[in-house]
């Protein structure tokens, strides 16, 4: 495999000419993530206190899937947004087993949704 060239990064070649000052990048640092709105915070509050009630209405299995849903639904932006949707669902699934007590949760469920986009 002679004479193959592999190059990674920059590379600037000058021939001749006047004034040459260097490379302009032209980059910036990664925009910090924005904070999480209050909105969305107050959301999450409430929806994680009435999860925790729903908590005692349900089997030990589904109560174990809520603990495990629990710490992906966050307020936080930087979030995987593909992982909080999943874990909302899933508490949404569980409050539509169990009937008009789970119906606050699947309106907080909805309303985080509507939030996020």
């Amino acid at each position: 495999m002679s004479g193959d060239t592999y190059h990674f990064g920059d590379s600037v070649n000058m021939h001749g000419g006047r004034g040459n000052i260097g490379m302009i990048k032209n980059q910036a640092a990664p925009a910090s993530a924005e904070a999480p709105s209050p909105e969305l915070e107050a959301a999450v509050r409430e929806l994680v206190a009435l999860v925790r009630e729903l908590r005692a209405s349900v089997p030990a299995a589904s109560a174990r899937a809520i603990d495990d849903s629990l710490p992906d639904i966050t307020a936080d932006p930087a979030a995987p947004p593909q992982e909080r949707h999943r874990a909302l669902m899933a508490v949404a699934g569980i409050a539509a087993t169990v009937g008009a007590v789970g119906q606050p949760v699947i309106e907080a469920v909805n309303r985080i949704l509507e939030l996020v986009g």
